[in-house]
């Protein structure tokens, strides 16, 4: 393959999914691929050091980006790649990139751009759009962004070389992510306290609007992990009862680390899972207390859905088929604008 050299913009405030997704990316592209990296100097710092950073004023829900298209020209790639938080807050860094390379744009939220000429123009201009998932995909189509351009790729995690070994041991450790979806879960563990279960819950991530509704219940606070595979290692269990249109990467990292997984029906969550997790409709408490309870009390479940995870995280959720796709659709860009020209 001929080599490529592709400037990944990362336009944003605050460290979140869509910078994990990038970091992972710049790890797992395939060695034809030569990364660089422009990036908003508040995020400079979470990036690998080897990987050539132009580092600029974020331009998120600003007009325009001179700085981003100052250093996309120092960089000369054959093709851009922006990451897009949201479908409106990074339009400036979008033109600025298209304005010096063919560009090609991930999608991650559906949120946050309304209809108008000037965002229908960048996305009809974009040389190429990835999508995590099929609700992604059609937002992009309706932004403007011509279907042929359009390029699904399932997201990506770092599948362990090794998955937990499932346990008998009582209390049932659960795990879960701090958040809204939170009260959820706690209606939930209280429901298994007074039938008398043995369940322990570790809540990571910002969990202080909970500490008090959890008061009197079997549930620790976290705070932020360093170590979130250790996390997962630790858990018989893992929860999240999102009410999110989402596919949750938290949920894909538990699967891959082949721990049972219960979560709800949202998004592309039963196309994608049904088979491998435990899914019960968002919002219905009582149906997150009935799974809870049954996966809590039956080994050989657990055993089973631990299986499946793990068997489904390697077969469709694996960071280096996600890395080697986005490159693939990265060159039919830059091929495809070449032939054009």
């Amino acid at each position: 393959m001929e080599r490529l050299n592709v400037a990944l913009v990362v336009d944003n405030e605050a460290f979140g999914g869509a910078e994990v997704y990038v970091r992972r990316l710049l790890r797992c592209l395939p060695s034809w691929v030569a990364p660089s990296l422009v990036v908003g100097e508040p995020l400079a710092g979470a990036f690998p050091e080897h990987v050539p950073k132009q580092i600029v004023a974020t331009a998120v829900r600003s007009v325009w980006a001179p700085q981003v298209e100052n250093a996309l020209r120092a960089l000369s790639p054959d093709v851009v790649h922006v990451n897009l938080a949201d479908a409106g807050s990074n339009l400036a860094a979008v033109q600025a990139a298209e304005s010096v390379a063919p560009t090609v744009a991930t999608l991650h939220r559906v949120g946050g751009a309304p209809q108008s000429s000037a965002v229908w123009d960048c996305y009809r201009r974009l040389a190429g759009a990835l999508a995590p998932s099929r609700i992604v995909e059609a937002r992009l189509r309706d932004l403007g962004t011509p279907a042929e351009r359009v390029t699904r790729i399932r997201p990506g995690v770092d599948i362990p070389a090794e998955p937990v070994e499932p346990s008998d041991r009582t209390p049932v450790v659960i795990g879960a992510i701090g958040g809204a979806t939170g009260l959820d879960l706690l209606t939930a563990v209280a429901t298994l306290r007074r039938r008398g279960r043995a369940v322990r819950v570790l809540v990571a991530g910002d969990g202080r609007d909970l500490a008090e509704r959890a008061r009197g219940l079997p549930v620790r606070f976290l705070g932020r992990l360093r170590d979130v595979s250790a996390f997962l290692r630790g858990l018989d269990v893992f929860c999240l009862p999102s009410r999110r249109d989402t596919l949750s990467l938290a949920v894909l990292e538990a699967m891959a680390h082949g721990v049972p997984c219960v979560t709800t029906a949202v998004g592309e969550v039963v196309d994608e899972l049904a088979g491998a997790a435990m899914i019960v409709p968002p919002g219905d408490g009582p149906a997150l207390a009935a799974a809870l309870d049954r996966v809590s009390t039956d080994v050989a479940l657990r055993r089973k859905l631990a299986h499946a995870a793990r068997e489904k995280a390697e077969q469709d959720f694996d960071v280096r088929r996600m890395a080697s796709e986005t490159a693939d659709a990265l060159a039919a860009a830059h091929n495809l604008s070449s032939s054009a020209r």
